[in-house]
């Protein structure tokens, strides 16, 4: 088989289901196993490190409407609890380690069309690409409209 077990990172915004649509099509015609990623990030990297105060209660919060939100759009897909993870870092990081751990041999991830090399990928999409553990695929994420 071509790919036996495909990893699908997503954010949890309404964008990201098309690379969750992707993964599963892609899962399905491969009929290959699928794991559902979101990737919590310390609100402390948001900031730069350099917080005055303690974010454990708030990072809490923002861990537990990660798992109700991935929950309901796993739900979505009849996904069972056992093919999604949350994992709590830096999205790269999780991602590989995840990749690693569940013996991945796809990434897929969103890619935002932006300029230069981020034209055909996005920070995390880009990041996620250099030290991957396996092959990655990158979908595009289609703009938001304006108006």
């Amino acid at each position: 088989m071509l790919y036996s077990h495909v990893l699908v990172a997503v954010d949890l915004i309404d964008e990201c289901r098309a690379v969750a649509d992707h993964a599963m099509a892609l899962a399905k015609a491969l009929d290959a196993r699928l794991t559902l990623l979101h990737v919590v990030e310390p609100l402390a990297m948001a900031y730069g490190g350099d917080v005055p105060m303690d974010l454990s209660m708030l990072q809490q919060q923002q861990f537990e409407q990660a798992r109700e939100r991935m929950t309901l759009f796993a739900n979505d897909y009849s996904l069972p609890e056992e093919q999604m993870q949350i994992a709590f870092g830096h999205p790269r990081q999780e991602i590989h380690r995840v990749a690693t751990d569940q013996q991945c041999d796809l990434i897929v991830v969103g890619s935002h069309g932006r300029h230069g090399l981020a034209l055909l990928l996005g920070s995390t999409a880009n990041d996620v690409l250099h030290g991957a553990p396996c092959d990655v695929i990158a979908v595009r994420l289609a703009k938001k409209k304006k108006g």
